[in-house]
């Protein structure tokens, strides 16, 4: 059994990266549901939205365009840097530092650090073998049976129940965020 300590949160926070850096597949970018602009959706990312702050967000506008349609599937590996400042506090922050789709060199982009302060930020090539393109498909009787456990109030079973049968994870988050959705 792996031991975590983590908060509960609907977003993936710099001490989730104390044990080192992660590479994720971006799955989609919508508006902001907090006080970032946008929530990027990452396959691996366990349901949980990456919330850029506006300097990596440049990165990666600089590195792969404006077009957020054009950023699924790419990959993109994440750090805690604990030199990240808010304010006056230095609290650390989710840091870029391997992006896919940059070619082979490193990408050195500007940002700013503090007010009237810039710096260049470097990002290496993320040059992996990236997994398999996963069949995300949501089969209909996932859909229907979600939909039923909503209407009933059985979501937390439903999901008990997918867990037990090693329902693979984009039907877990499926049913998570759907559930969470509200009602048209």
């Amino acid at each position: 059994m792996k031991i975590t300590a983590e908060p509960r949160s609907d977003q993936w926070n710099a001490d989730d990266f104390t044990g080192g850096p992660r590479t994720f597949t971006v799955a989609g970018v919508k508006p902001g549901a907090a006080e970032q602009k946008y929530d990027i959706e990452l396959v691996e990312g366990e349901g949980r939205a990456w919330r850029p702050p506006l300097g990596m967000l440049r990165v990666l506008m600089n590195a792969w365009g404006d077009e957020a349609s054009v950023w699924v599937g790419r990959r993109v590996t994440l750090f805690k840097d604990p030199t990240v400042r808010f304010g006056k506090e230095v609290p650390g922050g989710i840091r870029i530092s391997h992006l896919s789709h940059i070619g082979n060199k490193p990408l050195n982009v500007p940002i700013t650090v503090a007010r009237g302060s810039r710096r260049t930020f470097t990002v290496q090539p993320l040059i992996d073998d990236a997994p398999q393109q996963a069949d995300l498909t949501i089969p209909d009787g996932v859909k229907a049976n979600t939909a039923k456990a909503i209407a009933e109030g059985t979501v937390a079973g439903y999901l008990v129940w997918l867990t037990e049968n090693n329902a693979p994870q984009h039907f877990i988050d499926y049913v998570n965020t759907t559930a969470k959705e509200p009602a048209e």
